[in-house]
């Protein structure tokens, strides 16, 4: 490997750093940010009588998906299709592109973008990978979903990736603020898995990794779990309309999954379900609602009501209630929610989180007792109720340190790569 980089590929951002060969790290810098975020827009260009496609990347998709003027088509997370064997290709302006295609048209974004700053990044890289793929069932499909994600790394150039679990490259990151041993919990909360170690660290460049175990729960579950409760409801969920034989049905419920879901949302937009829809609303017993949801669809403001929800769940991490606001076109929805409501509205998620460290405890005949402390990163570290499960299930013996919770993954991956250089 001529140079160290390490990129942390993440379902809702990316993030990729250089380690140079004196140890130091520096993480590159998308429009002034260090995360990347991991979306790909397509529009159409128009010209006198002929149209062209244009597809753009992580800040640019978010900034033309905001100002466009007719709404484009906005794909987010496409990481957690990598274990689906259902997900091959899908359309988009009449063109057809494989998940791989997908990915790659990203990572080729993201590179270009980095070389900005770095010059080129060779043909060889270190990346992370969740411990469990989302979806996955078995080991089988985690393999299949690494050999669809080093396949994606091809289309950008990368012909020689390493994997590296997200939470033992979050290790790396830690050990280099150790002045002594510890055995460290490592737990890495990304927006699709959430993925553990226990590694025996110490000062410098010794470590030993343990086990790792993860668990397809994080962000997008918990958001999805807001979706369903506070903003579903409003958008017809529970509702009914009647049928052409003069019977009354019950809006179907799939649509509602696909809502819950952002990667699934822009799925909706297709002629034959905006058809449905507009025939449920015609004989709708609560129209308003169901006009709402067409609206959402039609207009593609999913990535719009993402970031109303993201704003409810951050709030409640620092508030006990929060107010939800979303205006779009014509859609008003004005509400709020108590963190203890939302709090169980996640308990099952909560759960098996929990039950996920306790068997990696259990796989390393590891007690709490023997932990030293716990290193929390990503996104979902600042929800309180992550926060309790490790406060109750070690202790006020054992400190809880979090840490550059979006980018201490590819931090810790570059410095990786740099012990592969010898």
């Amino acid at each position: 490997m001529s140079k160290a980089f390490g990129l942390d590929f993440g379902t809702t951002n990316s993030a990729l750093a250089h380690a140079r060969s004196d140890g130091s790290v520096r993480l590159a810098q998308f429009s002034g940010n260090t995360t990347f975020r991991s979306v790909v827009y397509f529009d159409e260009d128009e010209a006198g009588a002929s149209r062209k496609l244009r597809v753009v990347a992580g800040p640019d998709a978010i900034h033309s998906y905001l100002n466009a003027k007719t709404p484009g088509r906005l794909i987010q997370s496409t990481k957690s299709y990598l274990a689906s064997r259902l997900f091959n290709q899908t359309q988009i302006f009449g063109e057809t592109y494989s998940l791989e295609e997908l990915i790659g048209i990203l990572l080729r974004y993201l590179r270009k973008g980095a070389e900005a700053q770095f010059g080129d990044l060779g043909s060889e890289l270190v990346v992370g990978r969740p411990v469990h793929f989302g979806g996955a069932k078995d080991a089988l499909d985690d393999e299949f979903a690494v050999n669809r994600l080093r396949s994606a790394f091809r289309h950008a150039g990368f012909d020689e990736v390493h994997f590296l679990p997200e939470p033992v490259a979050a290790a790396y990151k830690y050990q280099r603020r150790l002045d002594h041993e510890e055995l460290v919990l490592i737990a890495d909360f990304g927006g699709g898995t959430s993925d553990f170690s226990i590694v025996q660290l110490k000062p410098g460049p010794t470590n030993q990794v343990l086990g790792t175990d993860g668990v397809g729960i994080a962000g997008d579950a918990f958001d999805s779990k807001l979706v369903r409760r506070l903003i579903a409801p409003m958008l017809g969920l529970g509702s009914e309309y009647k049928s052409q034989f003069g019977n009354i049905l019950p809006v179907p419920n799939w649509l509602y999954e696909h809502l819950e879901r952002w990667h699934y949302l822009s799925f909706l937009k297709t002629r034959k379900n905006l058809d449905l829809l507009r025939q449920i609303h015609f004989q709708s017993l609560e129209a308003e609602k169901i006009a709402a949801l067409i609206q959402l669809v039609d207009n593609d403001l999913g990535y719009r009501l993402y970031q109303a929800v993201e704003q409810t769940k951050c709030k409640l991490s620092a508030s006990a209630v929060s107010e939800f606001q979303f205006r779009e076109a014509e859609i008003t929805i004005d509400d709020s929610v108590r963190r203890e409501a939302f709090e169980g509205w996640i308990d099952q998620e909560l759960r098996q989180i929990g039950e996920c460290v306790d068997r990696l405890l259990s796989h390393c005949q590891v007690t709490a007792k023997d932990v030293d402390s716990v290193f929390m990163t990503g996104g979902s570290s600042f929800v309180p109720a992550i926060r309790r499960i490790f406060e109750n299930k070690f202790g006020s013996g054992v400190p809880i340190r979090v840490g550059q919770e979006f980018t201490s993954v590819a931090e810790g991956l570059a410095i990786y790569a740099l012990e592969l250089l010898g």
